[in-house]
């Protein structure tokens, strides 16, 4: 699992995440701080950026809200760095994987009102906000986690966010012995629900067989699960936009490593057919045309399984 950390802006002494990813200097007496300019944990603070930057498209009026506005322009400065030395379309790609999850989760909830939801790689998206789940549960790793329960905490007491209750999980991915603990707490979670799993923006930095591990994780916890999971494919793997996105990871202490996955590993994982929604399909589907061909885009592919 990418190692997605920061801070908001919830005590005084705490780097907010719009200070953490502008790499400034950790204020005396804070009792954390990781400097994520210098850990793929700026991606976090990337997505959410991209949806705010896309919210009409993402449908996903609360992006803006995870990071103050005193501290939006740090992440901004970290966004337009990534796009000069990467890609431009981060916006557009983030957006569609976005939109097609809270598609396929509104869908889910049409056909069973009792749905419950994980999503696994949660940094700062919307989801349990954003529909009427009968039960919500995000996992990341402790440092993102804490960082989502204060800010959710003060976005609650602020009206923007309503009183529903979330399940806020830290657990390392890559920890085969977490990941078997994870998968009794989701059972113990649904207790016989159907359940919608979502792995966003995080196979694709896990070795092959945690990778997925980590797919087939919501289809192990219970048949009757939705399953959708953001990936990079096989046929991808030397896509010139990655070779770019690695050249800057690396520049930052990033591990390069990267899993690439093909539909029958997907099927596999879950023990079901999948479709799969390349970027192209996915414009063509909420954009009515292809406005950035694959070529000059990250490759991230959703695929979905149960629906």
């Amino acid at each position: 699992m990418p190692g997605r950390y920061g801070r908001d802006r919830s005590a005084p002494g705490e780097p907010s995440p719009g200070r953490a990813a502008a790499g400034l200097r950790p204020i005396a007496g804070s009792w954390f701080y990781v400097d994520v300019r210098n850990d793929v944990g700026l991606t976090a603070y990337l997505v959410n950026e991209s949806r705010a930057r896309r919210e009409d498209l993402a449908a996903d009026p609360l992006a803006r809200e995870w990071i103050s506005d005193e501290d939006r322009g740090a992440v901004r400065d970290l966004w337009d760095e990534f796009a000069g030395s990467v890609y431009p379309h981060d916006d557009l790609v983030v957006s569609l994987r976005g939109r097609v999850i809270l598609d396929t989760l509104t869908r889910a909830l049409q056909q069973r009102g009792d749905t419950v939801l994980v999503v696994c790689g949660a940094g700062f998206s919307s989801y349990p906000w954003l529909l009427p789940f009968a039960a919500a549960m995000e996992v990341d790793l402790p440092d993102i986690v804490a960082a989502k329960r204060r800010r959710a905490a003060e976005l609650r007491a602020a009206g923007i966010l309503d009183q529903r209750e979330v399940e806020h999980v830290a657990a390392d991915l890559n920890d085969a012995a977490e990941r078997h603990r994870l998968l009794d707490r989701i059972r113990r979670f649904a207790v016989g629900r159907p359940i919608a799993y979502v792995a966003e923006g995080l196979v694709f930095y896990l070795p092959d067989e945690h990778a997925r591990a980590v797919v087939g994780l919501g289809a192990a916890a219970q048949p009757q699960t939705v399953t959708m999971v953001s990936y990079w494919p096989l046929a991808a793997a030397d896509h010139p936009v990655l070779a770019a996105q690695r050249r800057w990871f690396r520049k930052r202490s990033v591990p390069e490593d990267a899993s690439y996955l093909t539909t029958d590993d997907l099927a596999a994982a879950v023990g079901a057919p999948v479709r799969n929604h390349s970027t192209e399909d996915l414009q063509r589907r909420y954009l009515g045309e292809v406005v950035v061909p694959e070529t000059g885009l990250i490759p991230e592919h959703m695929a979905v399984a149960g629906i």
